[in-house]
């Protein structure tokens, strides 16, 4: 499908996010805007303060528990709806649950923004679906020859037994993951066999708006009145900013842990002082995002958030036209900071 010749491209990219100027609509903008097309609820693709939000109707309640009371329409995924004669719909990212590609087609020519996605099945996302298109925005937080990701289930096992083995040493497991989409992956596939399994505040809110999507076992949220005894041995699943701080104190003897795509590089698990890292991320790894874009059987590639400049210019070796483009977006970076949604209901906690 070749590119038409126009003096705009269909999707650009300006000091708000991106935007589509035929429809007079912006995909994932980071400064408010009248209308916005969501991929997905982290903090850093959904927003406060745009006055309309378009998003996969299972994304609805996650933006808006952290949102709050906004406008806000879901579609579903394939559903074509159009804006001033163009037309977007999405298609699933499998990045986490609720995530989206956004296709945009106008006047015969076909655009994909990725958003965030993986190509791994994790068994909680919608998997993903490669698009044809055009042109393909899309995102390389991990696109370095150097990420390559184990399958899930090893790397469950391996959290599973590392879990085992500190609670016959009288120890708690206390686990680091992101408090949208990580962490609910993390409980899906723990062994409540192994123990109780129990949950910070941002995580327990964030899986009680997730649950009637997904089947998750059953987990105990930790409160002033929770003693030390009770937790004891058990698995505990929390943010990365309750690393390091007072909520820990009643929780020791513990050994703690990461899951996050970043736990491949030896330095990374340093720099967070934990104990232990697993890889495990909601993001391609470098095959992924290569078989993802040979699949949408595009001409243009735009790539975004990570490592852009590296991946852009091995894709132009590879024939491609490839450059890249500044954003506001994070990638799984914003697991290794202890900043954004992760200091939900801190409040409520010791």
């Amino acid at each position: 499908m070749p590119l038409k010749n126009q003096k705009k491209p269909l999707l650009c990219f300006d000091d708000k996010g991106i935007y589509c100027e035929p429809a007079g609509v912006y995909l994932d903008p980071w400064k408010p805007v009248d209308k916005a097309i969501i991929t997905h609820g982290h903090a850093d693709h959904s927003r406060w303060g745009h006055k309309q939000y378009i998003t996969h109707h299972t994304n609805v309640p996650i933006i808006k528990h952290r949102l709050g009371e906004i406008e806000v329409s879901g579609k579903e995924y394939g559903e074509t709806f159009s804006i001033n004669n163009v037309k977007f719909s999405f298609f699933p990212a499998g990045h986490i649950i609720g995530s989206s590609q956004v296709r945009v087609e106008h006047k015969g020519e076909v655009w994909v923004f990725s958003g965030d996605y993986k190509t791994e099945d994790d068994g909680l996302a919608v998997p993903f679906e490669p698009v044809k298109c055009d042109a393909f925005i899309t995102e390389c937080t991990f696109g370095l020859p150097a990420f390559k990701w184990l399958p899930q289930e090893q790397v469950m096992n391996d959290i599973n037994s590392w879990w085992q083995q500190n609670q016959s040493e009288g120890k708690t497991s206390i686990l680091f993951g992101y408090s949208l989409g990580k962490a609910q992956r993390l409980l899906k596939f723990l062994d409540p066999s192994i123990g109780k399994i129990f949950t910070h505040g941002a995580i327990e809110n964030m899986t009680e708006v997730v649950r009637p999507f997904a089947e998750l076992p059953e987990t105990t949220r930790i409160t002033r009145e929770t003693k030390k005894e009770e937790i004891k041995g058990g698995m505990v699943l929390a943010p990365p900013s309750a690393h390091g701080s007072t909520w820990i104190r009643k929780m020791v003897p513990f050994e703690t842990g990461m899951a996050s795509g970043w736990m491949a590089f030896r330095g990374a698990r340093r720099r967070r002082a934990v104990d232990r890292g697993f890889v495990l991320s909601d993001h391609c790894d470098w095959q992924g995002l290569l078989s993802s874009i040979k699949a949408t059987g595009c001409e243009r590639v735009i790539c975004t958030h990570g490592y852009s400049e590296i991946f852009s210019r091995f894709l132009n070796e590879q024939g491609y036209d490839a450059r890249t483009a500044d954003t506001q977006y994070e990638g799984e970076l914003a697991e290794m900071n202890s900043k954004s949604e992760d200091r939900d209901d801190e409040n409520e906690q010791d």
